[in-house]
């Protein structure tokens, strides 16, 4: 199942351990040293096989083979060539301990099982069959549009970065750029013929840079998931300073700017140093955040190349120093703080001092700003009364009550002012109100009690006595201990529901953000689990199928060594699973929020599944929506043509018309020129089923494209040779092609190409070598294509620009992107310099006879 931060299951038995080589580009020697790990573990008794090994006729790397046992390979006969491929069968009959497996990204040749190599090696795996491999950077899946882009080369052979993930180790085979240059330069990696284009296109210092960055990166990802698993598994909380990470404690106040931009800057002075700004939505002491203005410190943060995250917490500094450790944050940076002295002293410490205490071998920054010290109010407390309030209340209750009764025994003021009992009790009695707003019920009911026994001690006769004369006095006394406690009570009960407002501010921060994120597209189930982990400080988060008759309630297990392990908390996702978040305890407002990330975890691993239906279903509609439209378009262009050639050959059997020999010459040709057009519709239609039913047969063989295009010009109907230029076609290597079919598509794309050009312009047919590929370009000077409309050309029955009917189905340009395709070709638009219109069709070279030289 999808997870995130957490290793995957591996019930019943071990299954094979898979190593694999990475390489940035060809020829930095992943092969060489594939065999060389082999040699090792043979000596050392490992019982070792090679199953494929592609050497490509270098000695240094076929002396390796020596010695190893090397495994007989399948053959397979496709499309009139014979191909090699791994015998997968002959590895699990023979199960050896170890197997080499040369080229993880292969496309296997059909009728070989299965379709990509990758899938072989997983077999073996699940056979407990260790396996070691080989695979280019520019063939992992997520890369290969970025390589695209870098060297202008598209990678038609890729490999899920899942299936390379997966391996219990990677190891990276590098190689400086002119290093590499010059080991291609002495001919130890392509054939002599093919250096010079290697050197100029693919194999460029700087596009070798660029993949040596993109590799080294990509594997300092993976490295850095594993030491997070690894911490994880055995509850490693102190910091590892592998990376800097830099964690920005962000309030929502206008000091973020301030504080972002200041750890951006700590985080660029270590290369390679990470950003993440966090938000804990839970009232600090500070002004409730503003919406708008988080939307706009996460902007900065991600412009800066951070991530933003919001966590849920009880306590802001225990929160934020969770998310720290969680992240293996090697510094914290926190704002000084915006309350004003007055609520300083009254409140408990502030964010940044707890910070400072809880903060360990991590390092914390404390910035200053224009706004620190210049907020006004007393806090709003986080949960129940400040320590200092808590420590001040039965305080002021004890000590207030004894210094009002020492100012009113002093005599002058109380006689000065003719206080009575009456008038007495009363300023007791706000001494008790005002504890009560300090320190609570408690600090009241204490302030009350001591206030009431120096009353009647002092001031009600007899003085010096504890004893009460009067009905009134006594109900004084009662109603003096009432208020004091109404008080008490209501101040408690308004800090009680100011901790409920905090918490459904803060819940409803959190669910807010969780929604901003799916409107930006954040939906995929990997990024809602990640999301999730991160939101609420977890360890890990993680997708298991739902068991049954496994109690929901969590209980913290204790692993191995007898401590007890991360508490495991499952919340149920749809009827077949459940979440399972792995790590500290969660309150149970925590939970209640919990429950909504769980509801968009199940929608979306509906939406998955609907996806997955929705692209079984495709295909069908696909093939639907093109007999619909075959059938829409056969109706008029199958009968122009046959309608043309019956009306022909119906007058020459006329014999109530005697036409003349010129005549007769003309409706022949007519005849003759429709039965060609029919001909020639009904074997792009045919050619056009076979590709989409995907039984087109072919017969790939190296081919000449200066005998080719002689050919295909003379296929086309009123195109004299003259039009067309040929330019270096004798220049470049012979293409792997099945001939007639590259007439075709030679055919259709000079067809297109002359209508299109200008008259007096002649049609430039093209050729070029880059790196193992051979790309011909068929040149127009017409009007060219709109970006826009590019695509759309290449769609069966599409005629962009034509205002009727006659001019065909509009089957050629798709028919020879698809025949192109199936010679394991592309064909591109381009605009032309100047004007017009460029077709490029990229061809794999025909393997050439004569072996690398290596020296």
């Amino acid at each position: 199942m999808t997870q995130a931060g957490a290793p995957p299951e591996t019930p019943g038995p071990r299954p094979g351990r898979l190593k694999v080589f990475l390489g940035a580009a060809p020829g930095v020697g992943k092969t060489y040293r594939m065999l060389d790990e082999g040699w090792r573990r043979a000596l050392r008794g490992t019982d070792v096989v090679v199953a494929y090994a592609e050497c490509h006729h270098r000695p240094h790397t076929e002396e390796m083979l020596e010695g190893l046992e090397v495994l007989p390979r399948l053959h397979r006969d496709h499309r009139g060539m014979e191909f090699t491929e791994l015998d997968l069968a002959a590895v699990l009959v023979r199960r050896p301990a170890v197997v080499l497996i040369d080229e993880l990204a292969h496309t296997n040749v059909p009728g070989t099982g299965n379709t990509k190599r990758w899938q072989d090696v997983e077999e073996l795996l699940a056979a407990g069959i260790d396996v070691m491999t080989t695979v280019n950077i520019q063939h992992l899946e997520s890369l290969s549009d970025v390589v695209e882009k870098i060297t202008g080369v598209p990678q038609r052979e890729t490999v899920p970065d899942d299936a390379v993930r997966r391996a219990h180790q990677i190891e990276l085979v590098d190689m400086a750029p002119e290093a590499l240059r010059r080991r291609m330069a002495h001919g130890n990696i392509y054939a002599p013929e093919k250096i010079d284009a290697a050197l100029s296109h693919y194999f460029r210092v700087g596009n070798l840079t660029a993949l040596r960055e993109l590799a080294l990166l990509w594997l300092a990802e993976r490295v850095d998931e594993t030491l997070q698993r690894y911490r994880a598994e055995h509850g490693i909380g102190g910091v590892w300073e592998t990376r800097e990470r830099v964690v920005v404690a962000l309030t929502g106040g206008p000091e973020g700017d301030t504080l972002i931009r200041r750890a951006a800057r700590i985080a660029a002075r270590s290369s390679g140093g990470d950003l993440l700004a966090v938000h804990v939505t839970r009232s600090d002491g500070l002004a409730g955040a503003s919406p708008a203005a988080l939307a706009g410190q996460r902007r900065l943060v991600e412009s800066l190349g951070g991530t933003y995250h919001t966590v849920v917490g009880d306590r802001v500094p225990t929160a934020l120093m969770d998310f720290a450790r969680a992240e293996n944050a090697t510094q914290l940076v926190v704002g000084v703080s915006r309350r004003g002295r007055p609520a300083r002293v009254l409140a408990a410490r502030g964010v940044g001092d707890s910070v400072v205490e809880m903060s360990g071998d991590i390092d914390v920054h404390i910035v200053t700003h224009e706004r620190a010290g210049r907020g006004s109010g007393p806090p709003v407390p986080g949960s129940g009364l400040s320590r200092a309030r808590r420590i001040c209340g039965p305080v002021a209750g004890l000590l207030l009550p004894f210094l009002l009764t020492a100012v009113l025994r002093a005599g002058a003021a109380a006689e000065a002012l003719g206080l009575n009992l009456t008038s007495e009790a009363l300023l007791f009695l706000v001494a008790v109100v005002g504890v009560a707003c300090i320190g609570g019920v408690v600090s009241a009911l204490l302030a009350s009690l001591t206030a009431s026994l120096l009353l009647n001690y002092y001031f009600i006769p007899p003085a010096g006595r504890f004893t009460i004369h009067g009905a009134n006095n006594i109900l004084a006394l009662v109603v003096f201990a009432l208020v004091a406690v109404t008080v008490a009570a209501v101040v408690d009960r308004s800090l009680r529901l100011s901790r409920r407002a905090a918490s459904a501010t803060a819940a409803a921060e959190t669910l807010s953000s969780l929604a901003g994120g799916i409107l930006r597209g954040e939906q995929e189930v990997p990024d809602l689990l990640e999301r999730t982990r991160r939101t609420f400080g977890m360890e890990s988060a993680e997708l298991r199928p739902r068991a049954r008759d496994r109690e929901a309630a969590p209980a913290a297990a204790r692993d191995g060594s007898g401590r007890a392990s991360a508490e495991e908390i499952r919340t149920p996702i749809g009827e077949d699973a459940e979440l399972v978040l792995r790590g500290r305890a969660l309150p149970a407002s925590d939970r209640r929020v919990l429950a909504a990330f769980a509801a968009h975890l199940t929608a979306a691993v509906e939406r998955a599944r609907l996806a997955e239906a929705a692209a079984e279903i495709e295909p069908v509609r696909a093939a639907d929506r093109m007999r619909t439209a075959l059938l829409a378009a056969v109706s008029h262009d199958l009968r122009t043509p046959l309608a043309s050639g019956w009306a022909a050959v119906s007058s020459l059997r006329s014999r109530e018309v005697d036409f003349s020999p010129e005549d007769r010459e003309e409706l022949l040709a007519t005849a003759d020129e429709s039965m060609t057009k029919l001909n020639r519709l009904v074997d792009n239609l045919l050619d056009m089923s076979r590709l989409q039913a995907g039984a087109l047969t072919l017969s790939l063989r190296p081919t000449a494209l200066v005998e080719v295009l002689p050919l295909a010009l003379d296929s086309l109907p009123e195109a004299p040779e003259c039009r067309v230029a040929a330019q270096d076609l004798e220049r470049v290597p012979d293409v792997l092609a099945d001939p007639p079919l590259l007439e075709r598509v030679l055919a259709n794309l000079v067809a297109n190409a002359a209508r299109h050009s200008p008259p007096g312009r002649p049609v430039t047919v093209a050729a070029s070598v880059l790196a193992s590929r051979v790309e011909l370009r068929v040149v127009d000077r017409g009007p060219g294509l709109r970006p826009a409309d590019r695509e759309r050309a290449f769609a069966p029955f599409q005629r962009l620009g034509d205002t009727d009917n006659t001019t065909g189905l509009g089957l050629g340009l798709a028919l020879s992107r698809g025949l192109t395709e199936a010679m394991g070709g592309t064909l591109t638009p381009e605009d032309t310099p100047g004007g017009g219109l460029t077709m490029v069709v990229s061809l794999p070279a025909a393997p050439a006879p004569a072996r690398d030289v290596l020296t």
